[in-house]
This record gives structure tokens, C-alpha cells and sequence, in this order.
């Protein structure tokens, strides 16, 4: 059996990443952050962008200090999921397991 990703649709997608570009800058730098992996230079990441998700994770470009970029898959911590309330509760999950991971004091949750 073929398991097949789920795509969300572009009106999903740009809603999505609107939101979490122009109002959780710093979420996105937390969980690339840490869960970037060790090759990545997480301690030198200074900007991430959401710039995709599928059912399976979100996608990050990140920037280094100095300057290079790269692109971060990190999945979703509850597994694959296929409806859009969905995506905000992996990314909240994303963002708490990153500050536990970096040792963040997490902001309360809306």
C-alpha cells in the first residue's frame, strides 16, 4: 500500500503562511532552531521563513549569519494530517516542543 501526502490548497497554504510569517517571525526561528539538525548550524540560523506545508511537515527557509540559505523539513510532531484545523495544532505543537527542546519559556497559547 502507497501512502499518499496530503496537499492542502493554495487558499489554505497562503492563508497559513501569511499568518505565520507576518505574526510568528520568531516561532519560525524557534523551531528551526531546533529541529533543523545538526548539520544545519542551528545555532547560526538568524531568519526562517514558512514557506510550504503538506500533510506530512512544514517547510522553512532558513538564513545563516552569514547569508547562505537552506531549506528545513521538519514533520509534524502527531503525524500526517489532512484537514487545516490541523495545521494549527501541529504548529503549536512544533513551536512547544521547540522551546522544551531549547529551553524557551513558552508564551501561553491563544
Amino acid at each position: 500500500m502507497v501512502l499518499v501526502t496530503h496537499n492542502f490548497d493554495d487558499a489554505v497554504l497562503a492563508a497559513v503562511l501569511h499568518h505565520m510569517n507576518d505574526d510568528h517571525q520568531a516561532d519560525n526561528l524557534l523551531i528551526t532552531r531546533a529541529f533543523a539538525g545538526e548539520g544545519a548550524g542551528t545555532a547560526d540560523i538568524a531568519a526562517a521563513v514558512m514557506t510550504g506545508f503538506d500533510g506530512d511537515g512544514g517547510v522553512w527557509v532558513v538564513t545563516a549569519a552569514d547569508g547562505a540559505t537552506s531549506e528545513v523539513r521538519v514533520p509534524w510532531p502527531g503525524g500526517a494530517i489532512t484537514e487545516r484545523s490541523e495545521v494549527r495544532r501541529e504548529v503549536v505543537r512544533l513551536y512547544d516542543d521547540a522551546c522544551v527542546a531549547l529551553g524557551v519559556e513558552p508564551r501561553p497559547h491563544e
